[in-house]
């Protein structure tokens, strides 16, 4: 299939990038006009893009017509406001991984596919290079590496990092180490060419900035959107009071949102604000406790955020 021509501008990786929660009524379907008002919010609050299908839509949890219709509603959105769409994509198989990235050809506003590593198998890290080189050989759009190895169960050194990201197709990774460590630091300090690496631990987010990641994809995002596109801008701007400042403040408030399963808690604080018509997760998540809520909507209150929008 090939990669599309002339998607440069649809996959600026740079900036904070919301992945959106998947909002259900009542009746536990998806409510497809509170996703849009949602995405249209954050986007109005300074996020730079969206991601359709992460691990905090639920992905695993929804059929596939209830995928097509989250991503046809975000595709929309971003079309209408010029930003990148990133799609949620791929499979522990690499046959079912490249039959999954053939899909997003139904989205041409589609600029960009998120694909984890494959989970629970543990290639070595030879084969998840090979992995990776055969998905981007065939995607229609360029791939963020999601690089997260608590869930993976496969750590990736620096070197393998660097190799992944010299493939052609592939774009940058969500960083989600678990923390920052001496790989973190060597990665950091030399990326190939055209390679753009974003947080992806929401309370990292600050010190990945000041070590040269172009952005983030943040759950907690869909909190505070404003201030989290501030932190960004000021570590790009070299503003470091500024930035360590905001950084701490919203550290905690990530804390706390990750306190249990996401995106319990941050569906918890979007329907205290009135911006989701239900709290509800699906099993096999449990919904948000109280406690975690509350204190969520402390840390936005420390903040200066307003309780409701």
């Amino acid at each position: 299939m090939g990669m599309r021509q002339n998607t440069e501008h649809r996959t600026r990786l740079d900036g904070i990038h919301v992945p959106l929660v998947t909002p259900f009524d009542r009746d536990g379907e998806v409510c497809a006009g509170a996703l849009e008002t949602l995405a249209h919010e954050v986007l109005d609050a300074g996020a730079s893009g969206i991601v359709a299908l992460g691990t905090t839509a639920e992905t695993a949890a929804l059929e596939e017509a209830e995928r097509d219709l989250v991503t046809g509603v975000c595709a929309r959105v971003c079309r209408e406001r010029g930003v990148p769409l990133t799609v949620g994509a791929g499979a522990i198989g690499t046959r079912a991984g490249e039959a999954s990235l053939a899909r997003l050809a139904r989205w041409p506003e589609a600029g960009a596919a998120l694909v984890a590593v494959p989970a629970f198998v543990r290639p070595s890290a030879a084969g998840v290079l090979a992995h990776f080189a055969r998905l981007a050989a065939v995607s229609p759009v360029p791939l963020i590496v999601y690089h997260i190895p608590y869930r993976t169960g496969q750590a990736l050194d620096a070197a393998a990092l660097r190799e992944l990201g010299s493939l052609p197709g592939v774009a940058g990774v969500k960083y989600a180490g678990g923390g920052i460590d001496q790989e973190t630091v060597a990665l950091l300090g030399d990326l190939p060419e055209g390679f753009a690496v974003l947080a992806g631990d929401d309370v990292f987010v600050s010190p990945l900035l000041a070590l040269g990641a172009s952005g983030g994809i943040l759950a907690s995002a869909h909190l505070a959107t404003e201030r989290f596109a501030e932190l960004a801008r000021a570590w790009r701007d070299g503003e470091a009071a500024r930035a360590r400042e905001l950084g701490h403040g919203l550290a905690r408030l990530s804390a706390v949102l990750f306190t249990e399963p996401n995106p319990a808690v941050v569906k918890g604080v979007l329907y205290a604000q009135g911006r989701i018509p239900t709290p509800d997760v699906r099993l096999p998540l449990p919904p948000a406790s109280g406690a975690a809520v509350a204190a969520a909507l402390e840390e936005l209150a420390a903040l200066g955020e307003p309780a409701a929008t």
